[in-house]
């Protein structure tokens, strides 16, 4: 009975010769770089937007402001 499944190469676990292995690494590297640049540019530009680390007064004045306008809209809701 004759296997129909290709034959292994000895001596490697992915079954990749050298080669295969540093051309699929490169494109590994590559493609984290390229991810990660992409990462970095994101949290700039979000960062740039919208801070998620309080300024000089803390969260404080953001839950105040927060909480003035959640009260005028419950006000107006009702009134």
């Amino acid at each position: 009975m004759s296997s129909s499944l290709p034959p292994t190469r000895p001596g490697t676990l992915s079954g990749l010769t050298e080669t295969e292995a540093k051309e699929f690494h490169k494109i590994f590297v590559m493609s984290f770089i390229i991810f990660t640049v992409i990462a970095i540019v994101a949290h700039i530009l979000v960062w740039s937007w919208r801070p998620w680390i309080p300024g000089p007064s803390g969260f404080t004045s953001m839950l105040s402001s927060h909480a003035q306008f959640a009260l005028a809209h419950v006000a107006n809701a009702f009134a």
